[in-house]
């Protein structure tokens, strides 16, 4: 049977088992819109900017497990769109990027509105794609969904012509297409002699420590990971995108490390004579000073992508894996370990050295995290944007389960949270998720309040309103003698609850701690999206803190 490209579109994302689309419209991706108009099968959201459409899909992507859609037109839709490709590149989120583009004569003479998506997009993307021919979309859309969420998950772009989606070709609805990828081979075999020596190293050690990051997460073992620590005895700590993969209450927990890491567990990471780092990439905010990272430890290192491997910090043994196949294995032959002088030592670490702040009486955000972890209590989705309120959400929430902790770690993304967090409630619609953001990081994207109200999306965004551009600030606080250069927004931030009634969301400001549980279940328990405006002390810091360049062990702040 013939029909158009467009037509051909459709039906390949149906067999992809596609739910959401979330996507922009424009001139160039007009036929595919046209295509879409009568679809039942799957459910288009329509942000209101392309870089959201792109967030709202990762925001999915990571709540879900599933592959994230997004659709956009030619030229600036495009290039709005490659912060959310950078964020999910960085990050290892499956998303699927549909492009209009102009006609295949087009390409090339600076028509209007194109630009050169493949070649843009290169470096941020894990494949890309021109469509060439309607006769191939059916083979490009299975092989970008499989490319996506295999391996190292990432995104995947293909570029639509806006002649091609319009011409005709035959399409069998009976027939799956072949894929055409000889030199891609993402799973790799693990070998029975790895698991051993990993586990030699493991008996042979006095102080091991489990480091772990989002490819636990990605591959879905976070259950394999809790066993084979517990079965061993191991401590664990994780990155930021690691949160959730192993249980904060686990008494072997040690929560995030670097440099806004806990006491105890940069101090583990120093301490250490093994460190099994497990999906995860060694990112300079982990390490610190990288020739003093872990300097007592033989560092085994297990992750899908080999590129990692010896890319940031020399490595003794590596195992090219996925996490979940390589802790199946572990778990088989693990046995535990005497290493209770070690344990004991960081219990009493954490006992020494929690986390703290000051109860001046004044509004912290430390308080107003803490009230949400007692009222939620592992029931939620914390989604976060980036800057002070990001470390604060990762250091005083405890997360017991992976796809509970959704943030912009690598390239630390303004902007991302609140679109995030609508694909995010899209997506696992069942639970409750609650947006963690700043006064600046809201305006990055607030004109996605409107798609919350019109879709009555029911996320609970919480403000940590400081009137500062928060973490530069602090930067500017402890590096740059108080010299507070274009970071002061008290003056002309908005007021924020007036504009959440604007877009007809229910809005309140909260500038007192008194009753403080009691008012967050309140905000929590309603029904329908709720802004809530918290007026934080102004010139709180967030301790721990590793100074850039410093080694682990030079923490400030770390001590009551």
């Amino acid at each position: 049977m013939t029909h158009n490209g467009s037509k051909i579109l459709v039906e390949a994302l149906k067999r992809q088992n596609v739910e959401y689309i979330f996507g922009y419209p424009g001139g160039a991706i007009l036929p595919v819109l046209d295509a879409i108009y009568n679809e039942t099968s799957f459910r288009f959201v329509l942000p209101r900017h392309e870089q959201a459409a792109g967030h709202a899909a990762d925001g999915y992507a990571r709540a879900t497990g599933k592959v994230g859609v997004c659709l956009v037109t030619s030229g600036p839709g495009m290039t709005n769109l490659t912060t959310a490709l950078a964020t999910a590149y960085m990050d290892s989120a499956p998303i699927v990027a549909l492009t209009g583009q102009v006609k295949t004569s087009l390409i090339g003479n600076d028509a209007f509105q194109e630009v050169d998506t493949t070649g843009i997009t290169n470096a941020i993307t894990k494949h890309n794609y021109l469509i060439e021919r309607a006769s191939d979309i059916p083979r490009v859309i299975a092989e970008a969904f499989y490319i996506a969420l295999s391996g190292r998950p990432g995104p995947v772009v293909i570029d639509l012509p806006v002649d091609i989606m319009s011409a005709h070709a035959k399409y069998d609805y009976d027939k799956s297409p072949e894929m055409e990828l000889p030199g891609y081979h993402p799973e790799k075999t693990l070998s029975d002699e790895d698991v051993e020596t990993v586990m030699r190293s493991i008996h042979s050690s006095q102080r091991p420590l489990f480091y772990v990051g989002g490819g636990v997460v990605s591959a879905n073992a976070g259950e394999i990971l809790t066993a084979v620590a517990r079965k061993l005895g191991v401590p664990v700590t994780t990155t930021l995108n690691g949160l959730g993969s192993f249980p904060s209450s686990d008494p072997l927990s040690l929560g995030m490390l670097g440099m806004h890491g806990t006491v105890y567990a940069n101090t583990a990471v120093q301490e250490c004579d093994l460190l099994i780092s497990i999906g995860a990439r060694f990112d300079d905010r982990v390490t610190g000073k990288l020739d003093e990272f872990a300097p007592k430890a033989e560092i085994i290192h297990i992750d899908i992508d080999p590129t990692s491997i010896n890319k940031s910090v020399r490595v003794d043994y590596s195992v090219v894996c996925n996490a979940r196949v390589f802790l199946e294995k572990l778990f088989e032959i693990a046995y535990e370990q005497d290493i209770r002088p070690w344990t004991q030592k960081l219990s009493e670490i954490k006992k020494s050295n929690p986390l703290w702040c000051q109860n001046n009486g004044v509004l912290k955000p430390q308080k107003i995290l803490r009230a949400i972890e007692e009222v939620v209590n592992g029931n939620a989705i914390i989604v976060t944007d980036v800057g002070q309120h990001q470390m604060w959400a990762a250091q005083w929430i405890g997360y017991e389960k992976p796809r509970t902790f959704i943030s912009s770690g690598g390239l630390g993304t303004m902007g991302f949270g609140l679109p995030a967090a609508l694909g995010a409630q899209i997506g696992v619609p069942e639970k409750k998720v609650i947006l963690i953001t700043g006064d600046g990081s809201l305006q990055m994207n607030i004109q996605e309040l409107q798609t919350c109200s019109s879709l009555g999306i029911p996320i609970k965004i919480f403000v940590m309103n400081n009137g500062y551009l928060g973490m530069v600030r602090q930067w500017q606080e402890l590096f740059y003698e108080k010299r507070y250069s274009q970071t002061d927004l008290a003056a002309s931030n908005p007021d924020f609850v007036r504009v959440g009634k604007a877009f007809g969301i229910k809005s309140e400001k909260i500038e007192s701690s008194e009753g403080l549980v009691t008012k967050v279940r309140k905000l929590l328990m309603a029904e329908g999206p709720i802004l809530a405006d918290f007026r934080i002390e102004r010139e709180e810091n967030v301790f721990p803190m590793v100074p850039s360049g410093k080694p682990l062990s030079q923490m400030i702040g770390g001590l009551a």
